[in-house]
């Protein structure tokens, strides 16, 4: 598979005009459903609304024209509003940039690198893990505009804990009215599904919203009251920056690409599902990397895949790239015309969006799954990403994360693995080591599982009685082997050599066999020592 083949040349042999409209279609219901949303995620991760259309509309068309899938629609998403807030809080809205550009560059480097297929081998107890977190961090960031708090002047609310120790404090400055559209918002997003799946429901109570405050002068506070809008076009401004803001900021674009990396195949899994296609992961890596870039250089935040807004174009018929910029036209469109009355939508509301959002990406089902089914392991790594998300941030949880995920699946690993010993055959042994006829004067060690440094010490003595002239290492079940364990194994034929016993290796593996090979070791022990399979080892220890 290339590494960079843009799915929409593709898409684009067999068009018809009937597709096209179909296309059309999907287009503009995923632009409204992505309007309100796009607005609302910006507004969570601390830049003014109309950089989440920005977002949209760059990235959205960038990735939909270069993308690996034919059908993923790309934007502003939760996974990054916490992120995306604590850069702008330390460094700026110019940071941001730098860190979104940065990301954008990594994801182009993991497609070139061919790291698509690598996304898998990050923990499904992780990725759980910080969604749930990044779910409660962005409900506690509401609550204020939810509840209508006025927070005290001058208190610190970038971190999680900040923000719900000023809500404890500033509960006094509750706003009944703000909660009434709140509720009232939030009850429409959850009942008119049931009613409608053509029209949203967050654009529903958007305008039902708008009106209520102004038709009955509710004391709300709305966009346009702690917001500047602006209708312009995304400007294209190269960002200034330092070797010391690069180096602050790379942790953070890691793991901004990671997310999106994570997300974006993510979607593209799901939307091969429902349309019975298959993506290419490197070039839409590639993509979301150019788009990244691009939606950094014109104002934007990081963009990702968006699996809601991407089912929406399947389920209303997008099947081509076409309706992903499409997408990006409509809200360019709604950028120049309606942005103005975005100052118009109240806070509460935005609020409430972002509350069925947070839902929606908790996966709070699987978490509980996991808690009362997984192993011990498992749950230690999905509660720690889960807690480190939000106390502390992202980077921190990832990190923390894998690291703790990697070295107790080592543990599980090193447990696995076992030294069992043949000898002369006993009634009691098993029935595929009775079958077998052990010469005397010689001794089989099977190993089981990998040998690696943290099992390696298991290999690294062998008991051999008094009298035994031959060891047998069988090698059947051991698929991998690294350095450590060719040093225990090097210390197995100093020991045999010293004492004058003959050492042979029965199946060896072909990973294992190479490390050898590469170490020195296959010429020392010498190739004559290497046998097939077990039988031909004891033929070969009987003439001994």
């Amino acid at each position: 598979m290339n590494i960079f083949q843009p799915k929409v040349f593709s898409t684009l042999r067999n068009y018809s005009k009937k597709q096209f409209v179909n296309d059309l279609v999907a287009g503009v219901i995923v632009a409204i459903i992505a309007l309100p949303l796009s607005i609302a995620l910006a507004i969570a991760s601390g830049v003014s609304p109309e950089k989440g259309i920005y977002t949209a509309i760059v990235a959205g068309f960038v990735i939909a024209f270069l993308g690996g899938s034919s059908v993923n629609i790309s934007g502003p998403t939760a996974a990054f509003a916490t992120i995306v807030a604590g850069i702008v809080a330390q460094f700026g809205t110019s940071g941001l940039v730098v860190a979104t550009i940065m990301a954008g560059i990594i994801l182009i480097i993991m497609g070139v690198c061919r790291f698509g297929s690598l996304i898998k081998y990050i923990p499904h107890t992780i990725t759980t893990g910080f969604t749930s977190g990044i779910a409660l961090t962005i409900v506690i960031g509401q609550v204020k505009d939810f509840l209508g708090l006025t927070f005290p002047e001058g208190m610190p609310t970038v971190e999680t804990a900040e923000k719900a120790e000023a809500i404890v404090k500033s509960i006094g400055t509750f706003n009944w009215q703000a909660l009434l559209v709140g509720a009232a918002a939030l009850a429409i997003l959850v009942v008119w599904p049931k009613i409608s799946k053509k029209i949203p429901g967050s654009l529903v109570a958007v305008v039902l919203g708008v009106v209520a405050v102004k038709a009955f002068d509710l004391q709300v506070n709305t966009v346009g009251d702690l917001y500047s809008i602006s209708r312009s076009l995304p400007a294209f401004e190269l960002p200034s920056f330092s070797f010391d803001t690069v180096k602050q900021l790379l942790p953070s674009a890691c793991t901004i690409a990671i997310l999106a990396g994570i997300e974006s195949l993510l979607s593209c899994v799901v939307s091969d599902g429902m349309i019975n296609d298959k993506h290419n992961s490197n070039t839409e890596l590639i993509a979301q990397g150019l788009g990244n870039i691009c939606s950094g250089l014109f104002g934007g935040i990081p963009a990702t895949g968006a699996i809601a807004r991407t089912a929406a174009n399947v389920k209303n018929g997008g099947r081509t790239p076409v309706a992903g910029m499409v997408h990006a036209a409509v809200l360019l469109l709604v950028l120049v015309v309606l942005m103005p009355y975005a100052a118009w939508i109240p806070m509460p509301v935005i609020a409430a969006i972002l509350f069925m959002v947070a839902y929606n990406m908790c996966e709070w089902r699987q978490f509980v799954k996991i808690c009362k089914t997984a192993p011990k392991s498992d749950i230690i790594v999905l509660v720690i990403t889960f807690v480190l998300t939000v106390v502390f941030d992202l980077v921190v949880a990832i990190a923390v994360g894998m690291i703790i995920a990697v070295v107790l699946f080592m543990k599980r690993m090193a447990d696995v693995a076992n030294v069992r010993i043949w000898t002369q055959n006993t009634e009691d042994a098993p029935d595929s080591e009775r079958l077998k006829t052990v010469p005397e004067n010689t001794v089989v060690v099977e190993f089981d599982g990998p040998m690696f440094f943290a099992s390696s010490e298991k290999f690294n003595t062998i008991p051999v009685d008094e009298g035994v002239k031959t060891v047998i290492l069988r090698m059947r079940n051991v698929p991998s082997l690294d350095s450590t364990a060719m040093r225990a194994l090097y210390e197995i034929y100093w020991t045999c050599k010293k004492s004058g016993l003959n050492l042979i290796l029965s199946h060896t593996n072909e990973q294992p066999l190479s490390a050898m090979k590469k170490a020195g070791f296959y010429d020392e022990l010498g190739a004559e020592n290497f046998l097939p399979n077990i039988d031909e080892a004891l033929s070969y220890a009987q003439t001994l």
